[in-house]
């Protein structure tokens, strides 16, 4: 994808830090048993914690622990390419949503480079976790409802494609979106709703492979 150095919605590598999405790396790590904090857990609303607990437990179970994946990193690069898209995310929604896999544009691209978590409240993915469907804003300043929204500032984004991750049992396990600054055609709006469906297929594929303990 081309780069406009006069784009509005190009944010600056020297951007003040405030505006970037927290950069917490997180290291690759050994998979074997996890358990949520316990903390995070009880400053939850009784449903959400119920949720939670039940994605770790589904998580645990199959063997996918919430950490750095280079398969998830590759799927979610080919998502992204596939759409033209700058980033591209396998997001888990635990404390945090967490992305077990990430494709962005690279460092030195004058882009806002992200960091592997943020808040469960940021973004368009909660709303995608709620409704458990595919979520396709072509131009997120279309709609009054999606145009508010931390990661608008924060990366100057325009268009979001977002579609579900959930498990045979019906638990929603996270989602797979890819986001950019510049907004799409309403007429690419179904090939890019299919290509974040497809996406969340061959994620959960890979993980129904996983070992189960």
């Amino acid at each position: 994808m081309s780069q406009h150095p006069r784009d509005p919605y190009r944010t600056p590598q020297t951007a003040p830090p405030a505006r970037s999405l927290p950069r917490r790396d997180m290291r690759d790590t050994t998979p074997g048993p996890f358990t949520p904090p316990g903390t995070a857990l009880t400053s939850q609303r009784p449903q959400q914690s119920l949720e939670l607990a039940q994605r770790y437990e589904l998580l645990n179970r199959l063997g996918v622990p919430p950490v750095a994946n280079e398969d998830f990193d590759e799927l979610a690069r080919d998502m992204a390419t596939q759409a033209g898209f700058l980033y591209g995310f396998v997001n888990l929604f635990l404390e945090e949503q967490t992305f077990v896999g990430l494709h962005q544009p690279p460092a030195d691209s004058g882009f806002v480079i992200v960091g592997r978590t943020m808040s469960r409240d940021h973004g368009w993915c909660p709303e995608v976790m709620a409704r458990r469907k595919a979520l396709p804003l072509h131009d997120v300043h279309a709609s009054p409802r999606f145009s508010g929204n931390a990661v608008v500032d924060a990366v100057g984004i325009r268009s979001y494609f977002g579609a579900p991750l959930i498990h045979d049992s019906g638990t929603v396990l996270g989602t797979v979106c890819v986001i950019d600054p510049e907004k799409r055609p309403l007429s690419e709006a179904r090939r890019l709703r299919d290509i974040v469906i497809n996406a969340s297929a061959q994620v959960m594929d890979h993980i129904a492979r996983a070992p189960v303990r």
